[in-house]
């Protein structure tokens, strides 16, 4: 644990190389940290830091930078930075009154984290293919658009829009409502789906039938989705990282699902992975992830590891709330 100063300098140190990018002097430490010492008591402070392995000096004349320790340091005590009302406004009226499919849904939020993050951005699906259905209910919206509830064992609730070629009679909605309910009830999604071709069309009315199939279609679409992952952002990869040998190297973890998906990992609460912590070979990278549903499904943002880390946790934690919110967990 650094002392009250020092870990002042730290700080400035970091936030001056993130804006900057170039090697921080002792005089630019003062500037940013209003610390009233001389630059000589600066310079002290900068090399017991050095010794400790939180920064290091590319040349002998130059500043010093962060290394993956310092960095570490620096997010384990910071604290989040507060967004500006127009980037708050923005996320919330994205996620106000959504109806959409889960897959254009979780594909539409990985390019609003992107764009809001100014970093490259990974969304993956919920996993509630796996998931025991406990109930499935259906709201009539209006005209021909339905709302689909289904409510799992675990208490997870999710919302799909279904769009009729009709406008459904309340008592055909009932009818397809006890008709699915014997279709999902105690079965997995991929489980009930199997169950589909086994219906007694006879038993039914065709437009109740009409119904069922196209309820039934929305959630075999959403047991795809769940596992599927989004990413956003890509363009932005050659303006944050000058190194080609760095963007190819992330460029292929992004390929791998499975490198993703270890990648983003599985912690509670906002998480933070610097260099190293991602056991990649000597990668220039740095994640900031959270969950936002109980069965896996995680958002978060990468980027070089002088990204700036107050602005992108709060960035991924408001996204994550609003998309949590809209899913209905």
């Amino acid at each position: 644990m650094l002392d009250d100063r020092r870990s002042v300098v730290l700080q400035a140190l970091v936030e001056e190389y993130i804006s900057t990018g170039e090697p921080v002097s002792s005089k630019a430490i003062l500037d940013r940290s209003n610390l009233s010492v001389s630059s000589a008591t600066i310079r002290n402070d900068l090399a017991k830091l050095e010794s400790y392995g939180f920064v290091s000096q590319p040349h002998t004349s130059a500043g010093r930078v962060p290394t993956a320790g310092g960095y570490r340091y620096f997010v384990d005590h910071c604290s989040p930075t507060r967004l500006r009302s127009a980037t708050r406004d923005r996320i919330e009226a994205f996620f106000k009154d959504v109806h959409q499919e889960l897959g254009r849904l979780l594909k539409d939020t990985s390019a609003l984290l992107s764009d809001v993050a100014h970093l490259p951005s990974v969304v993956i699906g919920p996993g509630t293919g796996a998931e025991v259905v406990r109930g499935v209910h259906l709201v009539h919206l209006g005209s021909a658009v339905v709302l689909a509830v289904t409510v799992t064992e675990s208490g997870q609730v999710s919302q799909e829009i279904v769009r009729l070629p009709f406008d459904p009679a309340d008592s055909e909605l009932d009818e397809a409502e006890l008709v699915l309910e014997k279709i999902y009830v105690g079965k997995s999604l991929g489980h009930a789906a199997d169950d589909m071709a086994r219906i007694d069309d006879g038993s039914f009315s065709e437009r109740t039938r009409s119904v069922v199939f196209g309820v039934a279609g929305v959630l075999g679409h959403r047991e795809q989705s769940a596992s599927a992952i989004y990413v956003g952002g890509t363009s932005q990869f050659a303006s944050l990282w000058q190194d080609l040998a760095n963007v190819s190297s992330i460029l292929g973890i992004l390929e791998r699902d499975s490198a993703l998906r270890d990648m983003l990992g599985d912690e509670e609460g906002p998480t933070v992975r610097i260099g190293s912590e991602l056991n990649l070979d000597a990668v220039d990278l740095a994640v900031v992830s959270m969950p936002y549903e109980s069965g896996g499904g995680r958002i978060g943002v990468l980027g070089p590891m002088r990204m700036d880390y107050r602005r992108a946790i709060k960035v991924v934690e408001e996204v994550g709330e609003g998309l949590a919110d809209s899913i209905g967990n």
